[in-house]
């Protein structure tokens, strides 16, 4: 008997190590860095400062089409989509610059009316180890293979599971997490889907809640007992079971006007912190032990910041605001504590810097002492066409910038 306890026990340790394994070797980049966060955390020994002309060009390019979708770099590859005469196309480059491959993935979003304005390509790819996933603003789903190019399966999101495309098209980055890939069609039967990252079949469907898709781009957070899908609709925050699509909770908001819930939410030792558009302001949850229930522990409605992303540092949140100024917000107590005026942008976080790519095409570095802010180096962005949108990644002491048709690379490392 105790020879077979033995033998049991060695097996469990087994199972356990090989699972760790497998874990550990399972390499992603996404949309705003490993978490999610824009905080770039293995970044470091990045400039402080910057000299007058802004950091060295390392290459650039003008060929990825229409789109505001950043990159994704990840084992020495750059891959980003955009859109070429109403086509959608994935690109790959090496680390300087040469194109590897495009695959063409499919009729992109072009919009009709007021979103005519703004064609292109929206959300971000996602790879893990080899391969790579990306969705046009159409919702065209595809896996690819990073060494190829070549579409290992695809699937319409929007016509298989009828999702609702709305008015500005499909801007949600897919979210991996082990074997499961996570989408939202966001149509009134199915709002989320969970699919097999490999072969694309179906693992689970959630029911819809009455409510419109929106920008934002998932999270999955891993609790003792469950794991929770949090993500925005156009009117809730909510909460999913990961492994059944259930709905657990949903907090609705009360102000609304142009479906722009695009902030992806930070969770961070039992909270989630979150700032929505149209003045619904910066919010933090009390997320239970369980996953299934939220309570609002405070909100600054004064915080304005409708796709621009945030960070969390520490104790504060660092956040964009229509008011032209990068805030600081105490976690403790919600209440701005510092801020530093500068135009409005997306903003990442590396190396305890911050980097704001503003609307007016101006890309500057914050240095933080403590929760005090100080622009130290200013960039102007003159490549590249139409809005400047996307948010920036660094990568090996890299930063790279979208503007439109144009990528750019720069060299942000001390020597």
């Amino acid at each position: 008997m105790n020879k077979m306890n033995r033998m049991l026990r060695l097996i469990i340790i087994l199972l356990a190590m090989c699972t760790n394994i497998s874990m550990q070797s399972q390499t992603t980049a996404q949309w705003r860095g490993l978490n999610r966060d824009g905080v770039y955390s293995s970044e470091k020994t990045l400039l402080k400062a910057w000299p007058e002309s802004g950091p060295s060009l390392l290459w650039s390019t003008e060929i990825i089409g229409n789109g505001y979708a950043s990159p994704t770099v990840s084992d020495g590859k750059v891959f980003v989509n955009g859109e070429i005469d109403s086509i959608s196309h994935l690109f790959a480059f090496d680390l300087a610059g040469k194109l590897l491959w495009k695959t063409a993935l499919g009729k992109e979003f072009m919009g009709s009316g007021f979103s005519s304005k703004f064609p292109g390509a929206r959300s971000a790819p996602t790879v893990v180890n080899d391969l790579v996933y990306v969705c046009t603003g159409r919702g065209k789903l595809a896996c690819i293979e990073t060494a190829t190019g070549k579409i290992k399966w695809s699937r319409d999101i929007i016509s298989e599971f009828i999702g609702i495309l709305n008015e500005f098209g499909m801007a949600e980055s897919i979210l991996i997490d082990g074997d499961n890939l996570f989408c939202s069609p966001g149509g009134p039967e199915v709002y989320m889907v969970a699919l097999n990252r490999f072969t694309g079949s179906t693992v689970w469907t959630s029911k819809g809640f009455a409510d419109s898709v929106s920008f934002c781009s998932p999270i999955i957070i891993h609790l003792a007992s469950s794991s929770v899908l949090v993500s925005f609709s156009n009117y809730f925050i909510f909460g999913l079971d990961a492994k059944s699509g259930a709905q657990l909770w949903k907090q609705k908001q009360e102000k609304v006007q142009y479906q722009q819930q695009c902030n992806t939410p930070i969770y961070a030792d039992g909270y989630i912190y979150y700032i929505a558009g149209d003045g619904n302001g910066a919010v933090k949850l009390e997320l239970s032990a369980d996953g299934k229930t939220i309570k609002e522990v405070w909100r600054n409605s004064l915080v304005k910041n409708n796709f621009k992303g945030f960070v969390k540092l520490a104790d504060h949140l660092f956040s964009p605001d229509n008011t032209q100024k990068i805030k600081c917000i105490d976690i403790k107590t919600g209440l701005v504590t510092d801020s530093i005026k500068v135009k409005n942008g997306s903003l990442i976080s590396a190396d305890g810097m911050l980097y704001i790519y503003s609307e007016n095409g101006e890309l500057s570095l914050v240095k933080l002492t403590g929760t005090k802010m100080e622009i130290t180096g200013k960039l102007k962005i003159i490549k590249g066409s139409k809005e400047h949108f996307s948010h920036a990644v660094i990568s090996d002491g890299t930063l790279y910038i979208r503007h439109g048709k144009a990528l750019m690379a720069y060299d942000i490392k001390q020597k």
